[in-house]
C-alpha cells in the first residue's frame, strides 16, 4: 500500500486541485498523465514546480495531482497551490519560505460575472445622444 505523506488542496479561478506527496524520485503526474504531457506549455510546468524547487524537495516526493475545472492557467496555479499546501503538511519548516514566495495564498481574482443588459461585465452599449 502506497503512503501519502501529505495532501492538499488547491484552487486557483474555477480549478481545483487533489495533490497527494509520496516517497520517491520526483515524478510529478497529473490526471493520469506525465506533467509534460498534460500541460504541454513550458510555462505551466515551470509554474507546477515552483513550491519543489524553493523547497529544495524536486527529487525527494512523487507527487499525483487530480485536477478538474477552468483552464490551462488556473490548473497551473491550482497545482501549484496545492502542492503547497501538501508540503506544509509534511515538513512545517517550509512554511516561511512558500509564504515569502506566495504559494500558500489563494489567489482570489475571479472572472466577474456579466451583467444583464449589457455586453459584458464592464462593456456598455454605445451611447447615442440623438
Amino acid at each position: 500500500m502506497v503512503k501519502n505523506l501529505g495532501i492538499g488542496t488547491g484552487r486557483r479561478k474555477t480549478a481545483v486541485a487533489r495533490v497527494y506527496l509520496r516517497d520517491g524520485t520526483g515524478k510529478i503526474v497529473v490526471n493520469g498523465r506525465d506533467l509534460a504531457v498534460h500541460f504541454s506549455q513550458g510555462e505551466h510546468a515551470m509554474i507546477v514546480r515552483q513550491p519543489l524547487v524553493v523547497t529544495a524537495s524536486e527529487d525527494k516526493f512523487d507527487v499525483l495531482i487530480n485536477v478538474y475545472g477552468g483552464g490551462a492557467n488556473g490548473q497551473a496555479g491550482a497545482c501549484r497551490h496545492g502542492i503547497a499546501r501538501a508540503l506544509c503538511q509534511v515538513d512545517q519548516g517550509n512554511t516561511v519560505s512558500l509564504r515569502n514566495n506566495g504559494f500558500l495564498t489563494r489567489d482570489s481574482r475571479m472572472v466577474e460575472r456579466k451583467k444583464y443588459g449589457q455586453r459584458g461585465a464592464r462593456r456598455r452599449f454605445q451611447f447615442s445622444k440623438r
